[in-house]
Formats: structure tokens, C-alpha cells, sequence
């Protein structure tokens, strides 16, 4: 017996800069899980996946990553899609926050 398909935004990472960004439903890609287009049919999914893998020089490793409906639009359903929504993890310290870099 197949699993009931769970709706989904597409997610991937601006080539340029890195940034985790959500393709939107009038295909703009927005750095706001919030603008994110919810998609609740798994052909139409696809489709959009195939569209966000399509543009290889816009953005890097688009997949599916389950959602729910929010009070302000889409919400991240799992830790690792919560916690992508914050930013980078990455900050300064040890030799990186010395000027210098010594």
C-alpha cells in the first residue's frame, strides 16, 4: 500500500550566494519559507521540482521537503526545515574572527 502524499514546498540554495531559498507559485525564489508555494498533489510536485532543477544557474540542490499549511502561510515540518529557515549556522571564532587570521 503506497503512502498518502504530504504536501511540500520546494526548497533548494541560491547558487550565488548560498542562501536557502522557496520557490514561490509565481516562480520567484523567496528567502521566506513563508512565500513558498504549498503543494498538496504530488503530480503537480513534481512538476515543480523538475522546474526548480531546470535552472541550474539560479539555484543548487532542489528537492521536496514536507510543509504544512500555516497561519502565515507555509511551516516547516521537520528540525532540519526549521532550523534551514533560520540561516546560516556558521559564525566567527577561533582564527576567523581575527582580522589578521592568525
Amino acid at each position: 500500500m503506497s503512502r498518502q502524499f504530504t504536501a511540500k514546498v520546494v526548497t533548494a540554495n541560491a547558487l550565488l550566494e548560498g542562501d536557502v531559498v522557496y520557490l514561490t507559485e509565481d516562480d520567484r525564489w523567496s528567502r521566506d519559507h513563508g512565500e513558498a508555494e504549498l503543494i498538496e498533489d504530488e503530480a503537480h510536485a513534481d512538476l515543480r521540482l523538475l522546474h526548480a532543477q531546470r535552472q541550474p544557474g539560479v539555484v543548487v540542490g532542489a528537492y521536496l521537503a514536507e510543509a504544512r499549511r500555516g497561519a502565515d502561510g507555509p511551516e516547516p515540518v521537520h528540525f532540519r526545515e526549521a532550523f534551514r529557515t533560520r540561516g546560516p549556522s556558521n559564525y566567527p571564532h577561533g582564527k576567523q574572527e581575527r582580522p589578521d587570521g592568525a
